[in-house]
């Protein structure tokens, strides 16, 4: 069992290693369009999706980088099924994260489909032979076609509907809470735990949802529950990065360097890298310190006074802009304490890790 766990942390951390150049270039590019486009007085760039100029061109920009952090899920699920089984399994895996993007499964999706679409492969080509003169079918259709047939079997059609059941279910939930005026501070523990739950996955949306939802019914406050651990989950590691050098791999202490700017714009998609290194553990870590977070902003008096702006140059528009912050700081910090003290971010350092080498893909038809 042990050896079956290292062997899965290898290919864990493969995918990991993939995925963090794109979080970091995609992520800039859309801090970068934002925060010139907030020094010239706009607090979002959506207005400008249509028309043209400078502003118009800003908004472009963002949009690729949004394209960049939408891919995440691809990149994990696609090099976790390369590292397992090899160029026949990579397909598979890119075609199973994307839905899993798609379906709101989130990063535990994207696991699923990486290492089903892997082992699927790595198990095809230990138990179906083939005569020879039809060897070069086995790597070019047959695998292909095994794994990418079970990925939209069990992502496309087995997960799809639970997982659009337990979102409408929890955006229920939340509007009911709201409706029957739930303690405010019970409320934003909730909203903010579940946004640390999955990061992107079937419970995160149920929470951004339904905080963006009663955007257009002129209630505030969810939403800027949402955006507080919005902030806090990435600022947490990247705080951890900072108190706790010895414990980080040099490839995540560049990325908690990232995380300061995903922190300041309010991806939550920057928490994933760490998540992933121990997920029974740090999914918790996170759900107490982004619940904290958004509750003791509230506790301490946070309230909506016009639709909010994320991030955490989004204190102006919330009154008592002073809790929002103080809020988000203090979940980072509760993150950025813990998560280094129950897990050791240094094990991957020793993992190897193939590269895809585009010329040794050897493609051979035979008569």
């Amino acid at each position: 069992m042990k050896k079956l766990f290292s062997e899965l942390k290898g290919h864990l951390m493969s995918g990991i290693s993939y995925i963090l150049p794109l979080i970091i270039g995609a992520s800039l590019v859309v801090a970068i369009a934002k925060v010139i486009g907030f020094a010239m007085g706009a607090t979002t760039l959506d207005p400008y999706e249509d028309g043209q100029g400078f502003m118009h061109a800003l908004y472009l920009v963002e949009q690729v980088g949004w394209t960049g952090i939408g891919l995440i899920n691809t990149v994990l699920a696609g090099f976790i099924a390369y590292s397992v089984g090899d160029k026949a399994a990579i397909g598979a895996g890119f075609i199973g994260g994307a839905v899993a993007t798609e379906t709101n499964a989130g990063f535990l999706g994207a696991l699923i489909a990486g290492f089903l679409a892997g082992y699927l492969v790595k198990w095809a080509k230990d138990r179906i032979k083939l005569p020879e003169s039809f060897s070069s079918v086995m790597p070019l259709v047959i695998l292909p076609l095994i794994a990418t047939l079970s990925v939209a079997i069990v992502m496309g059609a087995i997960l799809v509907g639970p997982l659009s059941w337990i979102n409408e279910s929890l955006i229920n939930w939340i509007k009911h809470m709201i409706e029957n005026d739930v303690n405010q501070v019970v409320l934003a523990m909730i909203m903010g735990g579940m946004i640390g739950v999955d990061l992107g996955g079937p419970v995160n949306k149920a929470s951004w949802m339904a905080g963006n939802v009663l955007l257009a019914e002129g209630i505030y406050l969810p939403a800027i529950i949402v955006n507080v651990a919005n902030c806090a989950l990435p600022l947490g590691y990247a705080l951890a990065t900072v108190f706790h050098k010895n414990r980080f791999n040099n490839e995540l202490k560049d990325a908690g360097k990232n995380n300061f700017v995903m922190g300041f714009i309010g991806i939550t998609e920057g928490a994933i890298p760490f998540t992933l290194i121990s997920p029974l553990k740090l999914v918790l870590v996170n759900v107490i310190g982004a619940g904290l977070s958004s509750a003791v902003g509230v506790f301490l008096g946070m309230y909506a006074k016009m639709p909010p702006v994320g991030g955490i140059y989004g204190f102006f528009s919330v009154g008592s802009g002073w809790a929002y912050l103080l809020g988000i700081l203090l979940g980072a910090t509760f993150i950025g304490t813990v998560a280094p003290l129950l897990v050791n971010f240094n094990k991957g350092d020793d993992l190897e890790v193939e590269d895809v080498d585009v010329d040794s893909i050897d493609i051979s038809f035979e008569n």
